[in-house]
């Protein structure tokens, strides 16, 4: 329809042009005349190949058309695959920070129990050191007595047998076997 009007346009201008140049003169007229001709071939000519080309064209420009709408509902379904993707992916993202932030303060706690349990061990050892200690010293304490029992056993020993050797006479030996028989006697 927009065709046929550009058509009816064109010869109504040409018309228009052939009044305008025939009015201006009688010699023009084999210009005018050739004009026409020229006009009419190319009217002719523009309308052949709009007549054979039209239609290609169209299917042509029809195909393009299609072609674009479907490269663009294309561009955007892979557009809302990004956009889900996307999405996914910034899950996954916040999903692995709150994870990181959970094994830190998992990490935090073991650490936190392990030192405690390294403090109680180290206690119980200082205790149990403490008590070995205490131990060792009472033994010790206790040798020493024994070593001072012993010595001062040892030294009353001598001490009583300087006394003896120095005070002690023959008729106090005599005495001493005969009250020692005695003893001895009323025992059996």
């Amino acid at each position: 329809m927009r065709a046929t009007r550009t058509i009816l346009l064109t010869l109504a201008m040409l018309l228009l042009i052939t009044g305008v140049a025939s009015a201006a003169g009688a010699d023009s007229g084999v210009l005018i005349k050739d004009f026409v001709y020229r006009v009419f071939n190319f009217t002719i000519v523009v309308g052949i190949l709009i007549y054979f080309l039209a239609k290609p064209l169209k299917k042509g420009l029809s195909g393009r058309r299609d072609e674009i709408e479907q490269a663009l509902a294309e561009a955007e379904q892979v557009k809302l695959a990004a956009e889900a993707k996307f999405a996914e992916y910034d899950q996954k993202l916040a999903t692995a920070n709150a994870e990181i932030l959970e094994i830190s303060a998992a990490i935090k706690r073991e650490g936190e129990l392990e030192k405690e349990k390294i403090i109680s061990s180290a206690r119980d050892m200082a205790t149990k050191i403490e008590q070995e200690a205490e131990k060792a010293a009472a033994l010790e304490i206790a040798k020493a007595r024994k070593e001072l029992q012993a010595e001062a056993v040892r030294l009353s020993v001598e001490l009583a047998e300087d006394l003896l050797k120095k005070n002690f006479t023959s008729a106090d030996d005599t005495r001493l076997i005969d009250e020692y028989m005695q003893k001895v006697g009323e025992l059996h």
